[in-house]
Parts: C-alpha cells; structure tokens; sequence
C-alpha cells in the first residue's frame, strides 16, 4: 500500500489569472514530466485555436496562462495540456449511474497518469465549475454552477484521428453548457478523437448517455435512470466497441440492478467507493484501479468526492461555493493498494 493525495485548487479570477495559478503550482512537480512521455513534442497550434475559439475561446486565455506560470512555450503548453492530438490512450475505466435525483460514478485508471488535482475555479468568463483535472486543463468529471454534471467512460480508439480529447470536451461542456440537451448539442459538433461515452445529468432531473465516436454521435435517453460504462450500447454501434468488453458489461449488469433500489445518493455514493463493492477495482499495475468516487445530487447541489480507500469525504454545498464561501480542505487522502504512487 501507498499514501495517494490528490491537491485542493481553489481560484475565482480571469480565465488567465487562473491558468497562471495553476501552471505555477505545477512547475517543478512531476505532472508536466508525466504528460512529456505521452505527449507528441507539438501539435497543430491553429487547429486547437481554431477549436477553442469555437466551442470555449477563454479556454485560449487559461491555457496562455498555464503556459507562463509553468514556464514554458505556449506551443509546448499546446501540445502538453491542450487535449488536442494527444496519443491514443489503451484503457480507462468508470462506472456511472445517472437516476433523476443524482449522479455517482467511479473512475479507475493508474495513478502514474493522474493529475491529482481537484479544481473548483470561477472564471469571469465561464460559468464556476468543480471537478477532477486530467492533463491540467481537461476535466475527467465535474459539475458547473448550473447543475450540469458530466463524465467520461473509454470505450475504444476504433477509426481514432487528430481531434478534441474526451476530457477537453468535458471541460468545454462544463463552462458553457447550462442542461443535458446544450450538452448534447456541443458533443455531436466537437471532432472527437476516439470512442467515447459521455455520461449526463442536469439540475431539471433529465440524464443521457452520448455515444460519441470520430464520424458518428448517438444519444440513449431515459426518463430517469441509466447506466454508462466502457462500452457502446446501440446495436448499431457494437463493432466499435474494444473485442474484450467482459468487465465492462459485468458492471453494466450490476448496476442494472440498482434501478429498483432506491437507493439515496448517500447510500449511492459509499457503496461506489467501498473496496468490497463489484464497481471498485484495485488493478492498478494494469490500468484499472478505482482513484476517485463522485457524485452530485440536483435539487441541493450538494457534491461529494472521496479518492481511493480514504475515510475523508469532501462534502460541498455547490451553490454556497459559487456565493463565495469556499472549503476548507487543501488535500484529499487516501490508499493505493499494491502501487507505489506517484
């Protein structure tokens, strides 16, 4: 076993300003080595303006401000943390159950490639959101001050090209989307770069789950309740799905159960981040040991985050966070079973 600690960010302030606190809390750390060995020494730089000035042009300005806090190139900043034509990843893990009321989900991956970052940032030109970073700027989950919450689920780099990484696509939806159908609507215009699943919840109750691949979108809808794994559910998109999918469709099946239920987000949540629970995984030498639990109930925006076998649970009133009362944890806590951590 190994300590694992994951990193409180707190900022409200322009999209610079908060990307030049961020990229001076980085520099020296082993984040930016990390993305060195898995990303491409540059990027096509008038592709990813091009795509930020459509979809989340302040995103230009957080990235500019990274880059100068971490102290290096803007173009090296592109091609580190842009999420842009980054190389295709071989597997990631999440479980997610979206019902009317919450949304809870697992996301189990190694920690040789976590930020270890949790962010909860109010941008002046975006809407205030809170979520775990992945390559700094992109988001693996998270919810924004309109009671949008999103996550995302691989599921296979079937016919994968140069294009907008899952995670940045997160982080786009999360600072300008407002519900489930604007979500839905940016995610079938974002040139994707590999199969993915999106899973969706909004403060109306409405959830969907979008198959998004590079040529094609699809959309599974449910009145108020659905589950969102690493694999694709429509028929007609099966023979994108990876050719071992066994787990994947073992935890669909599981989840399947818990519609009759009931259960409460509370009882939702802690059975999610229970080592003993089918949805947690602690194969982390082979990518896919669970490192954080999230959930997020609608009608009082309370948020609750735990990473990995920790008895500390982060507990946020999110709409007292965006009035200005911020938390006052710096840092999460918590185990690695069989890993020496990063």
């Amino acid at each position: 076993m190994s300590d694992f600690t994951v990193n409180i960010f707190q900022n409200r302030d322009s999209s610079y300003h908060i990307g030049l606190n961020l990229g001076k809390k980085i520099m020296g750390t082993a984040i930016p080595e990390k993305f060195e060995t898995i990303t491409r020494p540059e990027v096509d730089t008038e592709n990813v303006k091009a795509i930020y000035q459509s979809f989340a042009p302040h995103l230009l300005d957080e990235l500019e401000g990274l880059a100068e806090g971490a102290q290096v190139p803007w173009t090296r900043a592109a091609a580190l943390f842009g999420g842009y034509d980054v190389p295709r990843p071989e597997a990631l893990g999440c479980s997610a159950m979206l019902t009317g009321t919450y949304y809870v989900r697992n996301y189990d991956f190694s920690p040789a490639l976590y930020d270890g970052y949790f962010s909860l940032i109010q941008p002046e030109e975006a809407l205030a959101t809170a979520g775990y970073n992945l390559q700094v700027i992109g988001r693996h989950d998270g919810v924004n001050q309109d009671g949008l919450v999103v996550g995302l689920h691989f599921v296979s780099n079937h016919g994968y090209m140069k294009g907008v990484s899952a995670w940045l696509a997160v982080r786009m939806v999360l600072d300008t989307c407002s519900s489930v159908s604007e979500a839905v609507r940016m995610l079938k215009e974002i040139p994707h770069a590999a199969c993915y699943n999106f899973s969706l919840g909004d403060k109306a109750g409405k959830v969907a789950v979008v198959e998004a691949s590079p040529n094609e979108v699809k959309v599974r809808h449910d009145e108020a309740f659905l589950t969102c794994v690493n694999h694709f559910q429509d028929e007609s998109r099966q023979f994108k799905n990876r050719s071992l999918i066994n787990n994947s469709l073992d935890r669909n099946t599981y989840l399947a159960t818990k519609k009759e239920n009931k259960m409460t987000m509370q009882e939702a949540f802690d059975h999610f981040r229970d080592i003993r629970s089918p949805l947690f995984y602690t194969d982390y030498e082979n990518l896919f040991g669970t490192l954080h639990t999230f959930a997020y109930r609608y009608e009082d925006s309370k948020l609750l985050t735990a990473i990995a076998q920790s008895k500390q649970v982060l507990a946020i009133d999110f709409d007292e966070w965006v009035a200005g009362t911020d938390v006052p944890e710096e840092r999460l806590q918590g185990t690695i079973e069989g890993h020496a951590a990063e």
